[in-house]
């Protein structure tokens, strides 16, 4: 056994000493362990002996505990409590009462359907720990595949090799603009209308499919896009449409909490479509406290265009 783990003294010392310390009367703190008094004396003594403190000055009237007991005391306390809890911890972990599930998700996700997730899976399990963290797409796939994220929520290209999904939304956008831009007066609006408009988009590499679809919906109403901002995490996209930047694409979903200097219109004709899914890795023994907040997730139904 390593050396750090060679302690002089046992549980059972312990627990026997923290009886007495607690009543400081050694046929009562007997009785409560429902031992005989001359073992538990014997085992106090030998955990004195042990440490090579004394823990304890005897009186006739009882027990006094001495500096070195009240450390003892302080410090044992602790860790026989939570040892004590143990059993009742892990049949809560194993049950899916407990735990950590670390989640990625995107804006477009918290701006739809993760608020309401959230809400029902605290509601229903206020023991386990959410650790969320806003990501772009590409890196929830590379932190999906190497275990630093327990599940989540992103916007696939294609079929995700060794990854389990469920989709949860899937809309055609619309075009966020400033309220004071002139189109912003108009109902709908289409691609070809906009191709005097500054765009605000993303960086490729954080989401290449649904960066392609947007080239694709321009290419097919004939219009070539003025791309002047590529900013990340969505928030400064919004940000800069309100200071009247640009304009940006927008799901209908995503756009019911909008603050009044930016609206959203509806687009005719060619518009990219936003894909939101939920991700997680497959494992032979699924985490309980992550198969109870997928379980949460996944009963709801995907959102229609």
């Amino acid at each position: 056994m390593p050396v750090e783990h060679q302690l002089p003294f046992s549980l059972r010392q312990l627990a026997y000493f923290r009886e007495v310390a607690r009543r400081l009367h050694f046929r009562r703190a007997a009785e409560a362990l429902a031992i005989a008094q001359p073992a538990l004396s014997r085992a106090v003594a030998q955990l004195e002996a042990d440490l090579g403190a004394r823990l304890l000055n005897r009186t006739r009237r009882g027990v006094e505990l001495t500096p070195a007991g009240q450390l003892l005391l302080d410090r044992s306390e602790p860790l026989l409590r939570g040892l004590a809890a143990l059993p009742g911890d892990l049949r809560a972990l194993a049950g899916g009462q407990v735990g950590t599930v670390r989640v990625g998700f995107t804006g477009l996700a918290m701006a739809t359907v993760l608020p309401g997730i959230l809400r029902v899976f605290h509601a229903a399990h206020p023991g386990i720990r959410l650790e969320l963290t806003e990501m772009p797409t590409s890196a929830q796939l590379t932190a999906l595949q190497a275990g630093d994220l327990a599940c989540g929520f992103f916007h696939p290209d294609a079929p995700s090799p060794g990854l389990e999904t469920r989709l949860l939304l899937r809309e055609r956008n619309g075009i966020l603009l400033s309220a004071a831009d002139p189109l912003a007066r108009r109902q709908s609006l289409r691609l070809r209308e906009l191709a005097d408009t500054p765009f605000v988009l993303f960086p490729r590499q954080h989401n290449p499919g649904f960066y392609d679809r947007i080239l694709a919906a321009f290419a097919e109403a004939g219009v070539t896009p003025k791309i002047t901002e590529e900013v990340w995490p969505r928030a400064n996209g919004v940000g800069l449409v309100r200071a009247g930047i640009g304009a940006t694409f927008m799901t209908p979903s995503e756009s019911r909490h909008l603050p009044p200097e930016v609206v959203c219109r509806r687009l005719v004709g060619p518009a990219p479509e936003s894909r939101l899914v939920l991700g997680w890795k497959p494992l032979p023994a699924l985490d309980p406290a992550l198969g109870a907040f997928l379980a949460a997730a996944v009963r709801r139904e995907p959102e229609a265009p």
